[in-house]
């Protein structure tokens, strides 16, 4: 969290506020942020500088920037973007002064959030395409591209729809969903996933995106709107931290597994566990502390 569809939900509320205006003053608090850039030096290169577009690339913002700067920033696991709040909140990072009294502050408790400059075009998309894969929601995001990615590979499915050096912008929520809507189980081995699969992965994943924009994001812990609001689509989940409740298509009990170190979520009748190679034990599901063990969630 935040993944592709609550970076774009972010990026169309910003898009109105920022466009045209100017960096008149940029305060990079944390030095975290640019590293290995020093803070004065990227907050430098922003002064002063009017915004002329922001665009998104998988889970990045893309600020297009006068003089031909770009600063591509990553909102990681608990970043936020907030649009002049009525007042300074806690873990604020970074604050943005522009033009016309309005202020930008981004926010992220466990400081793993990223904020970089390139210069020019070239070195931008140098940058992301050593970071990203294929992005979905565009022509190039075909099963026969999936087909090419995924030949060969043994690792689950699930890791290989995680994998943002291959397709851009899926995380664990829209990883599970999609899944579940593809009626393929995450274990499955990327490799091993035949043409009409890939289609209805492909199919899939584009579904749970679309959905997750529509629903202007999931909000679990941290992600937040511009104005502070949450976004509502983990109303929508189907198997998504459902674990112990009924399939919502069979009533099967959705179970939760660990794949790839990530908690994963899947009705194993309606997703088909397949069989292990020789030698080698299933995963298990995730096993429950005992009744007199405090639940911390």
């Amino acid at each position: 969290m935040p993944e592709l569809p609550e970076v774009e939900t972010i990026r169309r509320q910003l898009a109105p506020h920022l466009e045209g205006r100017t960096l008149r003053r940029v305060e990079i608090l944390d030095p975290r942020w640019t590293r290995p850039s020093p803070p004065a030096q990227v907050a430098a290169e922003l002064r002063g500088r009017q915004v002329l577009h922001v665009a998104r690339y998988g889970k990045y913002l893309v600020w297009e920037l006068a003089g031909e700067r770009y600063l591509l920033s990553h909102l990681r696991m608990t970043g936020a973007l907030l649009f002049d709040p009525q007042v300074e909140p806690l873990h604020t990072r970074v604050r943005f002064e522009l033009d016309g009294g309005h202020r930008l502050v981004y926010v992220d408790p466990r400081r793993f959030g990223t904020g970089h400059v390139v210069r020019g075009a070239d070195a931008r998309d140098a940058y992301l395409y050593e970071r990203l894969g294929i992005e979905p929601l565009t022509p190039e995001f075909t099963s026969d591209r999936l087909r090419e990615l995924a030949r060969g590979r043994r690792a689950p499915i699930k890791a290989f729809v995680l994998d943002q050096k291959r397709i851009a912008g899926v995380g664990n929520i829209y990883a599970d969903e999609a899944l579940f809507d593809a009626r393929i189980h995450p274990l499955r081995p990327a490799g091993s996933l035949r043409r009409p699969q890939l289609e209805a992965l492909r199919a899939a994943i584009e579904r749970a995106l679309e959905s997750g924009i529509e629903a202007k994001g999931a909000t679990i812990d941290d992600f937040r709107h511009v104005d502070g609001a949450r976004g509502s689509f983990q109303d929508r989940f189907m198997v998504h931290r459902r674990a112990g409740e009924p399939c919502p298509r069979c009533g099967n009990t959705i179970r939760k597994l660990v794949v790839g170190g990530r908690g994963t979520y899947v009705c194993e009748r309606c997703q088909r566990r397949p069989r292990p190679p020789r030698g080698q034990v299933a995963s298990s599901p995730e096993r429950r502390p005992a009744r007199s063990a405090a639940i911390s969630s």
